[in-house]
């Protein structure tokens, strides 16, 4: 559980510094503050997280087809 939560996380950060580095580096408290009034695609102040999350679900999905390959096919686990 810890390790999703660190990768939804990382997603997060990533997404939101990608998008909006010049804001960020600029001024990024009143970017902060001003996700309120934020409309983005109708969906307003959660936008950010609701993106993340989409974003997330797609890597879940392929992190979940990795391991259920490896699983099928258990010479490809760990060969040390």
């Amino acid at each position: 559980m810890k390790k999703q939560f660190f990768l939804f996380l990382a997603i997060f950060l990533v997404l939101t510094i990608g998008m909006h580095f010049s804001v960020w580096v600029n001024h990024p408290l009143e970017h902060f503050l001003s996700l309120p009034q934020a409309d983005a695609y109708g969906i307003g102040i959660f936008h950010p997280l609701i993106f993340s999350f989409i974003v997330y679900l797609f890597v879940a999905f392929i992190l979940w087809i990795i391991d259920l390959i490896r699983k099928l096919f258990p010479m490809l686990k760990d060969r040390r």
